[in-house]
């Protein structure tokens, strides 16, 4: 037995850019523990794996898998399915926008894509959440340890160093300028001696109001024990806890927000990440999370047995 395969760059309209992500538009009779070799395989970001939809319509099940195993949520694997069952005619865009549905283990998520045919230009996810933000963080000395800056580059002016629980707990941290979240590096020892493991975070969400680029509102970039040293992984399952956060301030009223995020550089695989969120009070806050694809390449690989 044999499986197709897509590989896509997500959030970049850019061929070798962005974060990689293989589709398997048809995995029909896939085992997980076949999935779970087959990700390893192939050794990308996220490989996901589409069951066909039981019944008519566009809604397909969704199983997202890295390297290390099965994850209940990601965001840029929702664009990479969007445009691959575009892209390969599983769904054709009969009109300028498209919806359909895809399933993850958190549960069904709203999609849409923008093209016409079998040319998908912009595919957009909407989803609601709850979230909770926290102002305990470690002092901006110890911050600057672990992120091996210096203290005075920590931005206190706009905003502060905010713990957010949305799914998965994010120490967030704002720093004046890009080249700050450039040239941060984790430091595990001073990681390990400061107060930060009690919050149970595990990832810092490190942002600037500034970017290499003048059409970009935040620079964004994940840190942590478990990211290698020179890493820049994907920020899009991270967007929701940069939404909870800005949402958090008095400046940030009632409405509907746009923000456009960047993630990398050129030579590291630069992503850009259309952000739109509603602040509501005592509602689920609602994220629409959108982006360009670019297919690479395609091919089959031979299943496993278990």
């Amino acid at each position: 037995m044999t499986c197709n395969f897509y590989i896509t760059d997500v959030f970049t309209k850019q061929a070798f850019g962005g974060a990689q992500v293989a589709v398997f538009p048809d995995a029909s009779g896939l085992e997980k523990e076949q999935m779970a070799i087959m990700a390893k395989e192939l050794n990308l970001t996220e490989s996901v794996f589409v069951m066909p939809p039981e019944e008519t319509g566009n809604s397909y099940r969704m199983y997202v898998f890295t390297p290390n195993g099965e994850v209940d949520f990601s965001g840029h694997p929702i664009i990479a399915t969007g445009f691959v069952l575009a892209s390969s005619g599983v769904i054709t865009l009969d009109e300028a926008t498209t919806a359909l549905t895809l399933q993850q283990n958190v549960g069904s998520i709203d999609v849409t894509i923008s093209g016409e045919g079998n040319q998908p230009e912009f595919v957009r996810f909407s989803r609601q959440f709850s979230s909770i933000v926290d102002r305990f963080a470690p002092r901006d000395v110890e911050l600057a340890q672990i992120l091996s800056i210096a203290p005075e580059l920590i931005d206190n002016k706009h905003y502060t160093a905010r713990l957010v629980f949305c799914g998965a707990p994010y120490l967030v941290v704002p720093v004046h300028s890009y080249e700050a979240v450039r040239e941060a590096r984790f430091d595990f020892n001073a990681w390990s001696q400061s107060v930060a493991p009690q919050t149970t975070a595990q990832e810092v969400l490190l942002f600037s109001r500034k970017s290499a680029h003048q059409d970009i509102d935040f620079h964004c970039r994940l840190l942590g024990s478990k990211i290698s040293h020179y890493d820049d992984p994907p920020v899009g399952t991270a967007m929701p806890a940069l939404a909870a956060y800005l949402c958090s301030y008095d400046h940030i009223r009632e409405g509907t927000y746009t923000f456009s995020v960047d993630r990398g550089e050129a030579k590291n695989r630069r992503s850009v990440l259309s952000l739109e969120m509603d602040k509501k009070v005592d509602q689920l806050m609602t994220l629409r999370l959108g982006g360009e694809a670019v297919l690479v390449a395609e091919g089959s690989m031979k299943v496993p047995d278990l």
